[in-house]
């Protein structure tokens, strides 16, 4: 799937579906709550089942080469909108066209939308922020996992 929808079936076609089943099934062993390459992320969060991490953090990209940008809100402050372009992957569907995304931010961030790229977002210390948002993942060719965290703590 993916951008390589429309091209002859490779094997490389549906990765970024892949690496998601992958990380949500990893993170599901270690938690039952809603290096830079993702194989070393996931196998650090698998590997440190000491240090709590239930998460492996991912930047996904579009097929312009932009980072995916989600908006969100919780339904007790509606008037707060979120943005993140790192995200906390919870489902991916069984035919790897749609995913469910947590956003992640950090507590002190503002709700003002402000975050122009991936490097200007703080990343010290990222949480869950209970926002979740549905993509279609046949929008995505590029993903990025970051080094696994503990974000519910």
């Amino acid at each position: 799937m993916g951008c390589g929808k429309n091209r002859v079936e490779s094997a490389s076609e549906g990765c970024v579906c892949d690496i998601l089943k992958e990380i949500v099934d990893a993170q599901n062993d270690v938690t039952d709550d809603c290096n830079s390459s993702c194989e070393e992320s996931i196998n650090e969060l698998m590997g440190d089942r000491g240090t709590n991490k239930d998460t492996v953090p991912v930047i996904l990209y579009c097929k312009d080469c932009k980072p995916f940008k989600g908006f969100g809100a919780r339904r007790n402050e509606i008037d707060k909108i979120r943005e993140s372009f790192i995200f906390r992957v919870k489902e991916v569907d069984e035919d790897c066209e749609c995913a469910l995304l947590e956003l992640l931010a950090t507590p002190h961030s503002s709700e003002e939308c402000h975050i122009k790229s991936p490097s200007d977002q703080d990343t010290s210390n990222l949480r869950a922020t209970g926002i979740c948002i549905t993509v279609d993942l046949n929008c995505f060719c590029h993903i990025t996992c970051l080094p696994a965290i503990n974000a519910r703590a």
